[in-house]
């Protein structure tokens, strides 16, 4: 059954190409799926990548993208199935959740980051069950977790806040995961 997945990712082109293999890969199985991909608009870094991987798979592509930066040249990813314009970046972010039915967090920066624990953060407080995978490409997302384990060691955060993510090596595992919890 194909869904809409929110996808969170860098869009930096200077990643390595490890990091762009996994979001062609991702974009390869959402396309083949007949996913619709829900994202930040971007047609560059990773997620570029990933989005012409949708559409190079036969899936639909649907970005999100605040004004600002869809003024700025070549940022936006203007072949989407619908590209949606914002006003803000808090916009873009309600609108991309009330889209999608599950999430993907591929590797990122800052703002991969934060929507990935906006999301997480909903899900704990019960606002949504949607699933959530963090795909820890190359060992990426390691002191993460690692700092995750001290939340929880020093009881900054329950323990049973770990059944709000899954951690998957691969975008097959993720999307594996978030079909098992349908």
């Amino acid at each position: 059954m194909p869904r809409s997945i929110g996808v969170y990712c860098s869009s930096s082109n200077r990643v390595g190409a490890v990091y762009f293999a996994e979001a062609e890969a991702l974009g390869q199985l959402l396309g083949a799926r007949n996913d619709t991909l829900v994202y930040g608009g971007g047609n560059v870094g990773l997620m570029g990548a990933l989005a012409r991987s949708v559409h190079a798979h036969g899936g639909r592509v649907v970005g999100v993208i605040p004004e600002a930066l869809k003024a700025r040249e070549g940022v936006a990813y203007d072949v989407a199935d619908e590209l949606i314009t914002t006003q803000t970046m808090q916009e873009r972010k309600a609108l991309m959740f009330s889209r999608a039915e599950a999430f993907i967090v591929l590797p990122g920066g800052f703002g991969t980051l934060e929507e990935f624990f906006e999301v997480l953060t909903l899900r704990q407080l019960g606002y949504h069950q949607c699933p959530i995978a963090l795909v820890n490409t190359n060992g990426f997302y390691d002191p993460l977790l690692a700092l995750f384990k001290h939340l929880y060691a020093e009881q900054f955060a329950f323990p049973g806040a770990q059944a709000a993510y899954h951690v998957a090596p691969t975008p097959a595992a993720a999307l594996a995961y978030i079909d098992s919890s349908f």
